[in-house]
């Protein structure tokens, strides 16, 4: 896979920040300063460990977002436990008199190492799950590119953390949507299928660019209006601003994340914004892929993301296409 070079040397950097974070002038400063106002966020965790999603659901609906999809979320059954913060959050909001954020529910394939299933994608979609999830954490690009759980490579309950693995250790302990013919695997080709006839959104999740223009394949052969590719710029997907262009022929949609341009991934804002510009606004979603202590919240990752490619060039209107319009084609929601 080659490298796309998506970060640049702190001086070369400091030329084009400096100004742009100088003339971005979204008005007087009152913290906290919040301006998501219809934004819908595509990419949100909320796990054990993580942001609660009680309190980031009241913290949205003050920001006057309109939806958070919650990729991770505490139990078994997300769509029940997200249900419950929907609840609550509506009972809540009556009583502040404020209009309460839309939640929804993910699921990811192949978690904890456990089988890809099409017949469990499918129940979850019944359920309410609104989105699913290729293997993400566990497919072998991770693996391969930062390692894991020393409890999923050892296969005991050790503590701890490893580093890269190679390859061919990473597909025999890894997920990986490709046969040994280079054809997606039935399971995976069957959940193309089933978010199609159910009007469910497929993430691609890691993938290798072999697995991507497979599943890109399939998802022009059956129809799937709600296929989207996230962080294309991390080392996972590593796709480049002419892959961008030729996948967004089929109506796939790339969710740039501030999990990109945060410190531990270093994504410079400019090239984000550039290849925004080149590829164009109309294939392209903003997310917060946060959750983590090591981020901001979702809330103010979506601030800062919709703030710096509002500072480096984006519209109005482009940014109500990248931050309401197109994430309301993934989750279903009809707009006003």
């Amino acid at each position: 896979m080659s490298e796309n070079i998506v970060s640049t040397p702190t001086r070369e950097r400091c030329v084009t920040s400096y100004a742009a974070r100088t003339q971005y002038r979204p008005g007087e400063v009152h913290p906290p300063h919040i301006k998501v106002k219809d934004a819908i966020d595509i990419h949100c965790h909320a796990h054990e460990g993580q942001q609660n999603p009680f309190d980031l659901a009241k913290r949205a609906s003050k920001a006057e977002m309109k939806g958070i999809l919650f990729k991770s979320i505490p139990g078994d059954d997300p769509a029940k436990t997200v249900r419950a913060v929907q609840d609550d959050v509506r009972r809540w909001a009556e009583r502040e008199g404020v209009e309460p954020v839309e939640c929804w529910a993910g699921f990811v394939c192949g978690r904890q190492m456990s089988p890809v299933s099409a017949q469990e994608a499918g129940q979850m979609i019944d359920g309410g799950i609104v989105a699913i999830w290729l293997p993400v954490f566990t497919h072998a690009i991770t693996l391969s590119t930062v390692g894991s759980y020393r409890r999923f490579v050892e296969g005991n309950n050790a503590a701890g953390w490893v580093g890269p693995i190679p390859w061919e250790k990473a597909l025999k302990l890894g997920h990986y949507n490709l046969d040994e013919k280079g054809e997606l695997k039935p399971e995976v080709r069957e959940i193309v299928r089933i978010c199609a006839d159910k009007g469910a959104a497929l993430f691609f999740g890691h993938a290798t660019h072999k697995e991507i223009y497979k599943i890109a394949e399939e998802v022009d052969k059956i129809g799937l209006k709600r296929a989207v590719i996230d962080h294309p710029f991390s080392p996972f997907l590593n796709l480049s601003p002419d892959q961008m262009k030729e996948l967004s022929k089929i109506g796939i949609l790339f969710n740039f994340t501030f999990d990109e341009l945060s410190p531990l991934l270093g994504v410079d804002p400019q090239i984000m914004y550039n290849t925004i510009r080149a590829v164009g606004p109309e294939h392209f979603t903003l997310s917060s892929d946060a959750g983590e202590p090591l981020f901001p919240d979702s809330v103010e990752a979506m601030r800062l993301i919709r703030g710096y490619m509002e500072a480096f060039g984006l519209t109005p209107d482009e940014l109500y296409t990248v931050c309401t319009r197109n994430p309301a084609r993934v989750v279903g929601m009809e707009l006003n």
